[in-house]
């Protein structure tokens, strides 16, 4: 009987190797990279476990507190084996994988979770998640909620297209006004701009500069504007100045242009994101009531 319960564990370790095996313990010490990815740890209860994260994880402020472990793309062994973590949290984007590899080595858990902007995707992370915390059903609870609000949003966008055609959108991500990217197809940007009801005008993959001469030829209607150094107003005037056929496209003429916080972006689609949406969607239909009154929640 020993040795069956051996072999079946055996064989659910090869099958499985994501899943926690009975009696396994849960890890404690844990580090996080990837904003959206440490948002959703602290919105399942598991703030305590976090003894650091990276640059990007910066919402509740009190993550700010935490050691930071640097970039996620950019990260480094030794700061991290200095804060004893049992596990390393972080998606396809953490790296580089030598450190990775380093990690492992001195016996570091890593959990790469995916940062594929679908809700199958984060689905399939929240329940990662919830296992690794010793709470499945909050993990299915949250996802739940995150679903339904999303769909009351897509209803809210459907009746907004019944009087205006979905606008031409570019979102731009810079530093300080330096040479915008403009994020394109299978990003969380492109997610966002369709699922706030806009069409997005990158065709291109991932991001890619653009310069003054193609974002004059582009000429978008909506521009969100997703600056890491400055925020508000200092970014629309950072970008404005660095990119002056901004000023001539019709987003620029009209004033539509939006500030979203770079931090959305980053590690998939995270708790904030149904707030970052409706924030889009009172831009893009300006003429419809408010998101936040239809759907009867506080942002």
């Amino acid at each position: 009987m020993r040795l069956a319960h051996i072999l079946g564990g055996l064989m659910a370790a090869l099958m499985f190797p994501g899943l926690l095996l009975a009696g396994e313990s849960l890890p404690q010490r844990w580090v996080s990279s990837g904003g959206a990815l440490s948002e959703w740890v602290v919105r399942l209860g598991g703030e305590a476990r976090l003894v650091g994260a990276d640059t990007t994880s910066r919402h509740p402020q009190s993550l700010t507190q935490l050691p930071s472990i640097g970039y996620q793309r950019q990260l480094a062994a030794e700061g991290i084996l200095a804060l004893r973590p049992d596990l390393l949290l972080g998606t396809e984007e953490m790296g580089p994988p030598p450190v990775l590899e380093q990690l492992k080595a001195a016996g570091v858990r890593i959990e790469q979770l995916s940062a594929r902007p679908e809700l199958d995707t984060l689905q399939a992370n929240l329940q990662r998640l919830g296992v690794l915390l010793g709470d499945e059903a909050a993990a299915q609870s949250a996802f739940a909620d995150y679903q339904e609000r999303l769909q009351e949003q897509q209803r809210w966008v459907e009746q907004a297209q019944r009087e205006q055609d979905a606008p031409a959108v570019l979102l731009l991500l810079g530093h300080a006004g330096g040479t915008p990217m403009a994020g394109g197809r299978e990003t969380v940007a492109d997610w966002m701009i369709q699922h706030a009801g806009g069409r997005n005008l990158a065709t291109h993959p991932g991001f890619r500069g653009l310069s003054n001469e193609a974002l004059l030829a582009l000429d978008p209607e909506v521009v969100i504007i997703a600056d890491r150094a400055l925020e508000g107003e200092a970014a629309k005037r950072a970008l404005l100045q660095q990119n002056p056929a901004l000023a001539q496209t019709r987003a620029g003429r009209a004033g539509r242009l939006l500030v979203l916080d770079p931090t959305l972006l980053v590690g998939g689609l995270g708790p904030r994101m149904p707030d970052g949406l409706a924030m889009l969607a009172a831009g893009f239909y300006p003429a419809s009531p408010s998101l936040a009154v239809e759907v009867g929640r506080q942002l």
